[in-house]
């Protein structure tokens, strides 16, 4: 009889938790995810290194997607906030008649140093008037309220020029939230008893316009490609950032096939550890979002700014971050197993792998292609469809596919690189044994680059439909102040005022009417029309090639338009007389006010004005003709600024709002650029900024998780005698060759795509250089992460490095 009372050994390895009857199906994921978020929690400082790295990362990723995710919303609630402030439109056309409820409203507006203050002059008919958003009352003549960014620019001890301007204003107060687009946005309201509807009032009933501008079809495929290169490389950051601490989490799972558990439950655990840590990345996510929706209503980026209750993500969009990064996570690292043999002695992953294939990623990028151009060319006509989900589709599956194609790119050129200084050998040595790792860390900047260089030459071949050149001569004149008034003494005044002001070198003024033939001469059922022009010989030689000139002198001004000369010529006859008063065809009860046109009046050739355009009609000096006696006249000065005195504008601005504050002062510019095109011109710009420093977070986060897993090597490598500044060159290559591989495939994918699209609205490509500023951007991104990963790095090679436990 055998002493040996002991149990035979198993023949085979069983799981601790198995038992006789161990569960399956959804019993066994749940209870494998659950001993992975267990390892997670309760995994010592390792485990929870790895979790606050992924938590990171992930954090980053959702609070960029609620960001995104919130700006449907923050555009609402700043257009219904817009529409209600303005005044209604009747649909009639007709303005209403006054009555106990209408306000005579104008808008009006100023600048001071670049910021625009805009604003609305008010006059109530009634007692009981009709009131705008953030006003409980309409202000008194002389009376003005602001907003709470206006009050403190105002009040600023600084802008002593710019509180000038409204000297003439008593405070009334500040104007309520729901009357402003955004807590700094400069906005006032004021009382004026000059304001009439003969001078450019409209008389209203009632705030609140119900229709909005429809996008341009252009512009909508625009924002559809630029929500897509903006959130893809998000998406990709968030599939990296769960695979953080993959080799020492791979380790931990050999352990765990050691103890009995097979291969399949191994990967439902290290699933289950990328769970929680995702999910504390949602956590952490929404955290970053609300603290950095706070910073929306503060900081006014490139004039943009909201109220951070505007900024509030659709709940839908909301439950899809919330089931999409648990599920990616959980996906990224099922699927990331699968080239990885978790053995109970050990993990085979050093060795030489399987090479990556490369016909479905070149598949991506061709369906991607395929579905752009199958989904037909985009019309710039009003109501002209525009296949969203077809642009989304395909540009996204184009950028995926780069990204796909990327790991591919950097296994196939680094496999082949041999030879080289000890800090190359060393960082090439370490991306061929980990191409992949090196390849998503860039994959971020590969797809942020190619659809910035698509955009780019998208926003190229459409400048010219949203940037009209103005034809205005800015070096004859920068400012135009208009008045709706038009009368000879505030013309003269106007010269005199801007002409004694500082900063100011030349003065333009004139007092402009539309006269007409008197008695019942038609053409064509028309009363012949045309220009009168009044200003001094100095004004008018602006104007058209009078020659001598003395006050009192009359002219007839032709353009290069022969048939406009001849309606001209019928209304403006030498010897005869014009009616200067208000038409009797448009008011019945009016009497023609003749003046005669001196016989010795010349016919003279037109000349642009600053403006750009060309004045016809009669031109006269003060004296020719009684400037009272005009209907419906208007006075406009163009002002020269000396460049070397730097407020001269805000000078000229301030004489204009003591003439009176009705008047309209204008810059003058070359080129007119559309405002939603500025508009998404500027979402751009902060969108892409966002995304860039997401990305560089990325990296820096990568490197230093790549750091943490090496810190032994790094240790041993420093013990043996290699130099510091080795290390940090051969840091500085190993993320160094992963970008430039990147940005060759970027600005190569960029190019197709922008091609794509751009043949898709129509277009020629204009700009195929676009790339260059773009791969300059990746290039000092390598430097700031290098530079920013050097102290870990010297950390880590201490000697305290070797120990273990």
């Amino acid at each position: 009889m055998s002493l040996d009372t002991r149990p035979e050994a198993p023949t085979e390895h069983r799981s601790p938790h198995a038992g006789d009857t161990a569960p399956t199906g959804v019993r066994a994921w749940l209870r494998d995810l659950a001993m992975g978020i267990r390892f997670a929690v309760g995994g010592g400082r390792e485990g929870w290194t790895r979790t606050i790295l992924t938590a990171v990362g992930v954090g980053l990723g959702v609070a960029l997607l609620l960001g995104a995710a919130s700006v449907p919303q923050l555009i609402q609630n700043r257009d219904d906030r817009s529409y209600a402030r303005t005044p209604h439109a009747s649909m009639d056309g007709q303005p209403p008649k006054a009555g106990d409820a209408t306000v005579l409203v104008r808008n009006t507006g100023t600048q001071f140093h670049g910021r625009t203050a805009s604003g609305m002059f008010l006059k109530a008919d009634g007692e009981h008037p009709v009131l705008p958003p953030g006003l409980d009352r309409i202000p008194a003549p002389g009376e003005i309220v602001v907003s709470p960014a206006l009050r403190d620019l105002l009040d600023d001890p600084a802008n002593k020029l710019f509180k000038e301007r409204f000297g003439d204003f008593r405070r009334g107060g500040t104007i309520g939230d729901e009357g402003l687009l955004s807590p700094l946005e400069l906005y006032y309201y004021a009382g004026s008893d000059k304001l009439t509807a003969a001078h450019g009032a409209d008389r209203v009933a009632r705030f609140g316009q119900d229709d909005s501008l429809p996008l341009d079809p252009f512009l909508m495929a625009l924002v559809v490609l630029i929500c897509v290169v903006l959130l893809t490389p998000v998406a990709i950051f968030i599939g990296t950032a769960v695979r953080f601490g993959g080799d020492r989490r791979d380790r931990r799972l050999a352990a765990l096939r050691l103890v009995g558990a097979d291969a399949r439950a191994v990967r439902r655990i290290a699933a289950g550890e990328a769970l929680f840590g995702a999910v504390v990345g949602l956590a952490a996510g929404a955290v970053f979002f609300l603290l950095l929706r706070q910073l929306v209503g503060v900081v006014d980026l490139t004039n943009v700014s909201a109220y951070p209750s505007d900024l509030a993500p659709e709940p839908s969009l909301v439950a899809l971050v919330a089931l999409a990064v648990p599920l990616c996570a959980v996906l990224v690292t099922l699927i990331s197993l699968r080239s990885v043999a978790i053995e109970p002695l050990g993990v085979v992953r050093g060795g030489k792998q399987r090479k990556r294939r490369l016909w479905w990623r070149v598949l991506l990028p061709l369906a991607g292609v395929g579905i752009l151009l199958a989904s037909g060319r985009v019309e710039r006509d009003v109501g002209s469809f525009v296949n969203v989900p077809a642009i989304a589709a395909g540009s996204a599956l184009t950028l995926i596919g780069l990204s796909a194609l990327l790991p591919w790119l950097v296994e196939a050129v680094v496999g082949r690189l041999r030879g080289g200084p000890v800090p190359w050998q060393l960082a090439i040595r370490r991306l061929q044994l980990t191409s992949g790792t090196a390849a998503r860390a860039v994959s971020g900047i590969t797809v942020a680059v190619a659809g910035a260089v698509a955009l780019q030459m998208m926003f190229a071949s459409m400048h010219d439909d949203f940037n009209k050149t103005t034809g205005q001569d800015t070096t004859r004149a920068q400012l135009t102040v208009h008045s709706m008034s038009g009368n000879g003494p505030l013309a003269q005044r106007m010269i005199d005022d801007f002409t004694g002001t500082e900063g100011v070198t030349k003065v333009i003024g004139t007092v402009q009417a539309y006269v007409t033939r008197p008695g019942k001469a038609k053409v064509d059922n028309i009363t012949p029309t045309t220009q009168l022009t009044i200003g001094t010989c100095a004004t008018l030689r602006e104007l058209a090639d009078t020659g001598s000139c003395k006050d009192g002198d009359t002219f007839v001004s032709h353009t290069k338009d022969r048939k406009m000369n001849r309606w001209v010529d019928t209304t403006a006859r030498p010897g005869q007389p014009i009616n200067i008063g208000e038409d009797p065809d448009f008011n019945k009860g009016a009497e023609p006010v003749l003046w005669t046109l001196p016989k010795d009046t010349r016919t003279v050739s037109a000349r642009p004005n600053p403006s750009g355009s060309k004045i016809d009609g009669v031109l006269a000096t003060p004296s020719a003709v009684d400037i009272g006696k005009l209907s419906d006249a208007t006075t406009t000065s163009w002002v020269k600024l000396d460049p070397n005195e730097p407020e001269a504008e805000e000078h000229v601005r301030n004489a204009a709002a003591h003439i009176s504050p009705l008047l309209g002062v204008d810059s003058m510019k070359a080129v007119d650029r559309d405002k939603q095109y500025a508009s998404i011109a500027r979402g751009l710009q902060i969108g892409a900024s966002v995304t860039m420093a997401l990305i560089a977070a990325s990296m820096l986060v990568s490197m230093i998780e790549q750091l943490r897993e090496r810190k032994r090597l790094l240790a041993a490598l420093t013990a043996f005698g290699t130099r510091r500044s080795s290390m940090a060159w051969s840091l500085l290559w190993q993320t160094a060759v992963p970008v430039v591989l990147g940005l060759a495939l970027a600005v190569a994918g960029g190019l197709g795509l922008g091609v794509v699209m751009t043949r898709m609205i129509s277009k020629e490509v204009t700009d195929w250089w676009s790339f260059l500023p773009l791969t300059g951007v990746g290039a000092g991104m390598v430097v700031a992460v290098t530079l920013l990963s050097l102290p870990p790095l010297r950390r880590m090679m201490r000697p305290d490095g070797l120990r273990t436990e």
